[in-house]
């Protein structure tokens, strides 16, 4: 089975989290579209989407499902989501497609993130991945000195504009033992519009897509 194959069965395995008559948070990137596409042979059922960013909003009406802004929802029974890694305590990397700041916000207002992913981005330690910072564009080389400060080497992200319109810092060389702690320090820093560390909220239930098919593991 390729990884794309395993992002394919993670992505359709989800759809027995999406309830009848409900508006479906869903995230963003690769596994994500799989997910669209399986979604889409549901379409009757389900009132629309709250999406988590541009690319997810455009492929979601391409097959004809509304999309909700977040505002008009009170909460969601479940987000589906995608992550870079993911580790035993269901802490997550998130924002290598730059959407984790609309990523965050829908995952807080859903009862339930399901995450969905190949075994690829199953890790022990955080880290490997270089982790996101969304930054106002002022702030980007104070906030590059105090993310050195912690630790890390914060890399501009060249020529990336986010949906909010802000940059992108990606963190190298972190081994992230303490999500939680990291999580609260960088989100403090003024400027910072969020980091892309979902440990506060992390996955309730993992789809893995593995050569054996998927695993399911829940909290």
């Amino acid at each position: 089975m390729t990884q794309d194959e395993m992002k394919k069965a993670a992505g359709w395995a989800a759809l027995e989290y999406v309830k009848k008559g409900s508006i479906v948070g869903v995230g963003t990137g690769s596994t994500v579209n799989h997910f669209i596409d399986a979604l889409a042979t549901r379409k009757e059922e389900i009132k629309g989407a709250v999406s988590s960013s541009v690319a997810s909003t455009e492929r979601l009406e391409k097959i004809g499902i509304p999309v909700f802004d977040a505002n008009e929802v009170a909460s969601l029974d479940v987000y589906v989501d995608g992550a870079d890694e993911i580790n035993g305590e269901y802490d997550m990397i998130k924002g290598g497609g730059a959407a984790l700041t609309r990523e965050k916000i829908v995952a807080a207002i859903a009862k339930q993130f399901i995450c969905i992913v190949d075994d690829t981005k199953q890790v022990d330690v955080l880290g490997q991945f270089p982790l996101p910072v969304e930054v106002i564009p002022m702030a980007r080389s104070f906030i590059g000195r105090e993310l050195v400060k912690l630790g890390g080497d914060p890399v501009y992200r060249e020529g990336c504009i986010t949906d909010n319109g802000n940059i992108i810092l990606d963190v190298h060389n972190m081994a992230i033992t303490d999500a939680k702690d990291l999580e609260d320090k960088i989100n403090a820093l003024p400027g910072v519009v969020t980091v892309g560390l979902f440990a506060h909220r992390g996955a309730d239930v993992l789809l893995m897509g593995t050569p054996e098919g998927v695993k399911k593991f829940e909290k």
